[in-house]
C-alpha cells in the first residue's frame, strides 16, 4: 500500500527531475501561475519545503516564504530543500502531530496531502511551462486528482491559492485535467 510520504517521495523525484532540465534562460518564462515567472514559482516551492522541513523538524526556515530561497544557484538551492524535506517527512512522528501553516494549524496527514499537492501542482505548472511534460508522473496526478474530487474542495477555492475548475479536453493527461480542477488554463498538447 503506497503511504503519503511514499507519494512525495515520487513528487519529489518527478520535481527534480523537471528542475534539473530547466535552462537558465528559461526561469524567466511565464509560469502557469498569474503574475509569477518560472523562477518565481520555484522560488515558491523551494520556500515551502525549506518551511515544511523546518516545522516538521522543530527549527527554523530562516526566512520567510516570499524570501529569496534560490539565490545564484536555483538548482542547487532546490536539490537542498528537496533533501531536507524528504528527511523530515520521514520522520517516525511527521504524520502524527500538528503542523502550522499561513492559514493555521492542521493535523500531521492533512499537511502532507498539502504538501503533496504543492510538489505535484508547481512540478506540473514548470514541466508545462518549460516543454518538459514528459517528466510528469501521470499516474500520481490521477491519483491526487481523485483525492480532491472526493473531498469538499470549495474552501480552498479563493484567490491566491485556486480558481474555479476550468473544463479539461476530452482525452487530456491527468497533469492537464488536474490542473483544470485547480483553475489553471492549459492547452492540450
Amino acid at each position: 500500500m503506497t503511504t503519503v510520504t511514499d507519494q512525495i517521495d515520487r513528487a519529489l523525484d518527478m520535481t527534480g527531475a523537471i528542475v534539473k532540465g530547466i535552462t537558465d534562460d528559461r526561469l524567466s518564462a511565464p509560469a502557469l501561475c498569474p503574475g509569477w515567472d518560472v523562477r518565481a514559482e520555484l522560488n515558491h516551492l523551494v520556500g515551502g519545503m525549506r518551511i515544511f522541513a523546518a516545522e516538521l523538524t522543530g527549527t527554523d526556515a530562516g526566512a520567510d516564504h516570499d524570501s529569496d530561497w534560490l539565490g545564484t544557484d536555483p538548482y542547487g538551492a532546490f536539490a537542498t530543500a528537496a533533501d531536507l524535506d524528504r528527511a523530515a517527512w520521514h520522520r517516525p512522528d511527521a504524520l502524527e502531530g500538528t503542523v502550522r501553516l499561513g492559514f493555521g494549524a492542521v493535523p500531521g496527514r492533512m499537511a502532507a496531502l498539502i504538501h503533496l499537492t504543492e510538489l505535484l501542482v508547481h512540478g506540473a505548472d514548470l514541466a508545462v511551462a518549460t516543454d518538459q511534460e514528459h517528466l510528469v508522473d501521470q499516474e500520481s496526478c490521477a491519483d491526487l486528482l481523485t483525492i480532491m474530487q472526493g473531498m469538499d474542495f470549495d474552501a480552498f477555492r479563493q484567490p491566491g491559492m485556486f480558481g474555479p475548475a476550468l473544463p479539461a479536453p476530452a482525452g487530456a493527461l491527468a497533469h492537464h485535467r488536474l490542473l483544470a480542477f485547480l483553475g489553471r488554463a492549459v492547452a492540450p498538447r
